[in-house]
């Protein structure tokens, strides 16, 4: 339905016809001296009837009323409301933290018949989620070094999976602060309502970086009741090529670094749990799994589309004053 923000607006559509009565109650008034009026003997020149411009004078006056109600009109914001529409009233608060150091880097981890570095399975992986979430609002922390808010909690997964997927590995600095991501999830997520905030971290390091230890962040999460889930990703051996080839190659552990003790601590001390990814297939299993978490009933909340249709009545204003400024012309074209 159409309806206007500010309707009080239309109490000025009569100032027009108020300033036209007080203006002439002025030039009614009877003058203390007279003085001669030659009005009535002014002659036609050129054989133009002086009368024209008094004929055209009721045209002029109307493109002028047009024009000053299309104004006020625009003025009172006419929009047009669609019908109400509801927003999920069931879901979860999560906010996902992912590594982007530069050991994510690493290529371990087969994707499509090729072997990939980690944050490429990642963001696969996480994108499917994303496209799985009904009702969630989702929040996207990326960290290295020190730990940013890519994306708040927010409704729109499109453009946290886009966010996600423009992140370059080690943007964020070469370490892991791990603490530190906790920390700005757990600032996040405090204010929503309790039962209903989750927090997923993602990394393949040790905590090397950072203010905050990540068991202080830990118990911090825990007293705002926080559920931590923690990820350890990155292939337990790969095999590298020697100087010879595969006669010379040797298998190494490119997750020596992964300190799975803290983050198994981390889950545990926040009733979550911890999760160890060697493949996409296990990184996958894992965020289904996570999937099945129970929603928490949330406030109902109902949104209203509105259009504006301010634009119609100012494009009938400005018609209006085209076409009076043209007959204004056209008029001193033919006098002149």
């Amino acid at each position: 339905m159409m309806e206007f923000v500010w309707p009080w607006m239309f109490v000025l559509l009569p100032l027009p016809i108020l300033v036209i009565l007080w203006r002439r109650r002025d030039e009614d008034r009877q003058p203390a001296l007279t003085v001669p009026d030659l009005t009535a003997f002014r002659f036609e020149e050129k054989g133009l009837d002086s009368r024209r411009p008094q004929a055209r004078f009721p045209f002029a006056l109307l493109l002028l009323g047009i024009a000053w109600c299309a104004l006020v009109t625009a003025a009172a914001r006419p929009q047009w409301s669609g019908e109400p529409e509801a927003l999920p009233v069931t879901g979860r608060d999560l906010m996902l933290a992912v590594d982007i150091s530069g050991s994510m880097g690493t290529e371990d981890m087969a994707l499509g018949g090729h072997y990939v570095d980690r944050l490429s399975v990642v963001k696969d992986v996480i994108s499917a989620f994303l496209e799985r979430r009904k009702g969630d609002r989702v929040g996207l922390i990326l960290f290295g070094t020190n730990a940013y808010l890519q994306a708040p909690l927010t409704f729109d997964l499109a453009t946290v999976g886009s966010l996600l997927q423009e992140a370059p590995i080690g943007i964020a600095g070469g370490k892991t602060a791990v603490g530190d991501a906790i920390g700005l999830g757990v600032k996040r997520l405090r204010s929503r309502p309790s039962g209903d905030r989750v927090l997923i971290l993602l990394t393949d390091g040790a905590s090397n970086a950072g203010e905050m230890a990540p068991i202080k962040a830990a118990e911090l999460a825990a007293a705002v009741d926080v559920r931590i889930y923690t990820i350890g990703v990155g292939a337990s051996e790969m095999r590298l090529p020697g100087l010879l080839g595969r006669l010379g190659s040797r298998v190494v552990n490119p997750s020596a670094d992964l300190d799975e003790e803290t983050l198994t601590k981390v889950a545990d001390a926040t009733g979550g749990r911890y999760f160890r990814a060697e493949n996409p297939r296990e990184l996958a299993e894992i965020y289904a799994l996570i999937d099945g978490l129970e929603p928490v009933e949330q406030e109902a909340e109902t949104f209203r589309p509105i259009r504006a249709l301010f634009i119609w009545p100012m494009s009938v204003a400005l018609v209006a004053m085209l076409l009076l400024l043209g007959g204004v012309a056209r008029r001193r074209n033919i006098n002149d």
